[in-house]
């Protein structure tokens, strides 16, 4: 139905939008590659119709998290690597977790941010959203499996303790018990 195509080097991507014969749609991403002996190693994935949303989120998130990364990182300071502090508070305010939710709401945060601030601080050498960032990769980025991790893999992490690993239990809990609440109208 459409494809979009582009190049790089001896690599081409196509991203197609297509129709299955049943009538429902999907997404096929390939890349080829121009080997040596001039023929094409071709690889693809299939994204199907119910989970464009979840693909869609997916890549939300992956580019607010990378963005985020990327202005938290520029925000340090400019100093040699012996005297560049880590910490958020060295960060400009508008990318201090904390800031940013008031001034830009939820929707605004990264799943690393939030839970950052659950964690609270991170340690001399690694920032809490540094340390989200490495627990969540952990888990593939997916909330219900860090919501299943028990107290002593949390504590593995280098800089959660039990009292750190035991307030994402807990949020984790709570959030799961919203999600089985009826929803109250008003």
């Amino acid at each position: 139905m459409a494809t979009e195509s582009f190049s790089d080097r001896d690599k081409h991507y196509f991203l197609d939008f297509m129709q299955a014969t049943n009538g429902s749609y999907y997404v096929k991403i390939s890349r080829s590659d121009l080997k040596e002996d001039h023929t094409f190693d071709k690889q693809q994935v299939v994204v199907f119709e119910e989970n464009f949303k979840a693909l869609l989120q997916a890549l939300s998130d992956l580019f607010r998290t990378a963005a985020f990364q990327e202005a938290a990182n520029a925000a340090l300071p400019q100093h040699p690597a012996a005297e560049r502090k880590t910490g958020i508070k060295s960060w400009d305010a508008t990318c201090r977790p904390r800031e940013k939710l008031m001034a830009q709401g939820r929707d605004a945060m990264a799943d690393a941010e939030l839970l950052a601030m659950l964690i609270g601080s991170g340690s001399p050498k690694e920032s809490a959203v540094a340390l989200a960032g490495r627990i969540l990769e952990s888990v593939d980025f997916n909330l219900r499996r860090l919501a299943a991790l028990p107290l002593e893999e949390l504590c593995t992490f280098r800089g959660m303790g039990h009292a750190k690993s035991l307030a994402i239990i807990a949020a984790m809990e709570l959030a799961g018990r919203l999600a089985e609440c009826p929803v109250v109208p008003g």
